[in-house]
């Protein structure tokens, strides 16, 4: 159905979301008057559900909630899936896990690209649509990833936040099932299969932090002649990096939270210490794809090559999601990587490590 346009339109769209809103407000409201925790009734304020039709603390009474906040390119989230998963096949009989999706990069508040994520990943519990940050707020959450253990009344019994104690939340999700008095069989089908961006990080080798390439919030950036920021401008990489510095080669524009290329041609370099590397970047329009080349101290990455290259370093950025480029096969010491575009508008947000 086509609604008002130009300003009329604009007015019509202010107005339907703040109904939303409103609507939104008095599940809320409704559900804390029943004596519902306010964390479990937020759940009735997400914008849309993926693998559910919605959930509400109704249809989770008795049961016991582990509710995981993410963000699709977040590789400290992916690397706890496997956990994840063998949590849900193991305590299927009484306990729910419940992703939330409280987007990060304007990308990621795009409904589909969400559901092609949850796809690609074979997710297959309920994931709510946080685009808003609605729940993110009702938890007062910080994080990506984290963990709320919610008992069978519905209060937040415990958290995790980031990666690891997996130990410790399997013990948390046991003594409230057993709490609860919900049968669970222990170990069963708790096979834990972590590959490619799944796979734990190498910590004892993991020298390099995350880092951003829009100008709001990058660090160690040594191109000359500096940073232009919001227009087009052609840099130049130095012949040599310190440990963690970046830089580009070509004509790019930085924006508040991407760099993006200008002409064909052009170059991130990146002098690192870790295993892995990883780069979020999309393409310049839905449909479209850009090749790449990637590079190790200036050779071929053969063996240490990504998940998503080859030995010889190619690859092809067709969507808008964390691609794993380098994962080292030898010892790990600091090295440049780098990797030239073929074709014009890719835009890249950030690097993080593994």
């Amino acid at each position: 159905m086509l609604g008002p346009v130009n300003g009329d339109r604009r007015r019509f769209l202010r107005t339907a979301a703040m109904a939303v809103a409103a609507a939104q407000a008095t599940i809320l409201g409704e559900a804390e008057a029943k004596g519902v925790p306010k964390e479990l009734a937020a759940l009735g304020r997400a914008s849309g559900w993926i693998n559910s039709s919605g959930l509400t603390p109704e249809s989770l009474a008795g049961k016991v909630v582990l509710v995981q906040f993410c963000t699709y390119t977040c590789i400290n989230w992916l690397r706890t899936l496997p956990q994840v998963r063998a949590w849900a096949r193991t305590y299927r009989e009484g306990l729910v896990v419940v992703g939330v999706h409280t987007p990060e990069f304007a990308f990621e508040h795009v409904p589909d690209n969400v559901r092609r994520a949850v796809q690609q990943l074979r997710l297959e519990w309920p994931i709510a649509i946080d685009n808003d940050y609605a729940i993110w707020r009702a938890f007062n959450n910080q994080y990506w990833p984290a963990l709320y253990f919610i008992d069978d009344r519905g209060r937040v019994r415990d958290h995790q936040f980031g990666e690891g104690e997996y130990d410790r939340s399997k013990q948390i999700i046991e003594r409230l099932l057993g709490a609860a008095r919900l049968s669970f069989a222990h170990d069963i089908d708790a096979r834990v299969e972590a590959t490619a961006l799944e796979a734990p990080a190498d910590w004892n080798n993991l020298k390099s932090p995350e880092n951003y390439l829009g100008y709001e919030r990058t660090q160690n950036f040594a191109a000359s002649p500096g940073t232009e920021r919001d227009r087009p401008r052609a840099y130049t990489a130095p012949a040599r990096l310190a440990l963690n510095q970046w830089a580009l080669g070509g004509e790019w524009r930085l924006e508040k939270t991407a760099a993006i290329l200008a002409t064909a041609g052009g170059r991130i370099v990146y002098r690192f210490h870790a295993r892995d590397l990883h780069l979020v970047m999309g393409p310049p329009r839905p449909g479209s794809s850009v090749r790449f080349r990637t590079t190790i101290d200036g050779l071929r990455p053969g063996p240490s090559h990504g998940a998503d290259t080859d030995v010889d370093g190619n690859g092809v950025v067709a969507e808008q999601r964390l691609y794993q480029l380098i994962r080292q096969s030898g010892p790990i010491t600091d090295r440049r990587f780098e990797i030239e575009f073929f074709e014009p508008g890719v835009e890249a947000f950030s690097f993080t490590f593994g």
